[in-house]
């Protein structure tokens, strides 16, 4: 299927850009901009902003729709790995830090007790500096999640991914609609304070109802940010794009959402789940 004019990516330039690749591969970092494909790598690197891919580059999920290494058994964790992202925060001059990671589900947490220290060792630099993390389900463990709230960063984001009727054919088995709610409300329940955040991809064949459904079940669940973006086909060995959403479509389904009552929402073809996280916290 040929992209509309709409999917446009412009290639990644600027000092800012430069810097940050500079530093991440001196400290031997990954990022989810690369790692994933994004297609805001340009932008977002060239305005000082960036995903930290953490836990190692191979993930214990074969999701249809990822483009990141799969294995049993991902890579041994890197215990310096929390001062090295500090570091990088420190040295490029950031001021919004998102974390994500793969799935490890072959360590005991999930890695979650890493994943906590990476955001303790960002928090330890400034406490005004926001964290946004972008976590994985844990298997549902809760005493996992519970790691994360503990290391009190602003915003706890897991993503649905998809309607509740396509997640067989987007998601791996281990992954689960319900249980993606759960985490996203245990979130809620843990702390009134940290914001909750999830996100839709489009294109995999859902129609209207599906979508405005998923956001019924979202709020339900109490999550604050939402954002909806158009799913690209990565490489010729993820599922297949089933139509590309229209700009138009896409601003109607932000106007449905915040008549919802998300408090943030960003929805269009290219809008992923960290695009721009600044500017989405700074209009709560």
């Amino acid at each position: 299927m040929a992209k509309p004019e709409w999917i446009k990516i412009r290639p990644p330039t600027g000092e800012k850009f430069q810097a940050l690749s500079s530093t991440l591969n001196e400290l031997g970092l990954n990022t989810v901009c690369q790692g994933a494909l994004c297609p805001n790598v340009g932008h977002c690197w060239s305005t000082g902003t960036a995903t930290f891919l953490i836990m190692g580059s191979v993930c214990t999920r074969d999701c249809g729709f990822c483009a990141v290494n799969k294995g049993r058994k991902g890579e041994p964790l890197d215990r310096s790995e929390p001062q090295k992202v500090a570091n990088a925060v420190k040295k490029i001059g950031l001021k919004y830090v998102v974390l994500t990671s793969v799935d490890r589900d072959d360590l005991e947490d999930g890695g979650a007790g890493h994943f906590a220290d990476c955001i303790k060792a960002i928090k330890n630099l400034d406490r005004g500096l926001i964290v946004e993390t972008l976590i994985p389900d844990f298997q549902g463990d809760e005493e996992s999640l519970w790691k994360i709230i503990e290391a009190s960063p602003d915003i706890i984001g897991h993503n649905i991914e998809t309607t509740e009727e396509l997640q067989e054919i987007a998601r791996d088995r281990k992954a689960g609609y319900d249980l993606s709610l759960e985490i996203l409300r245990k979130i809620k329940l843990g702390s009134s304070s940290i914001y909750s955040k999830s996100s839709l991809m489009l294109g995999l064949g859902e129609t209207e109802e599906m979508v405005f459904r998923t956001m019924d079940d979202l709020r339900d669940a109490g999550v604050d940010i939402l954002t909806l973006g158009q799913y690209l086909r990565p490489t010729r060995n993820q599922i297949e794009v089933k139509e590309y959403v229209s700009p138009e479509k896409f601003a109607y389904y932000k106007k449905i959402a915040e008549e919802k009552g998300f408090l943030s929402v960003a929805s269009g073809p290219l809008v992923r789940s960290s695009y721009r996280a600044d500017d989405m916290l700074d209009s709560l």
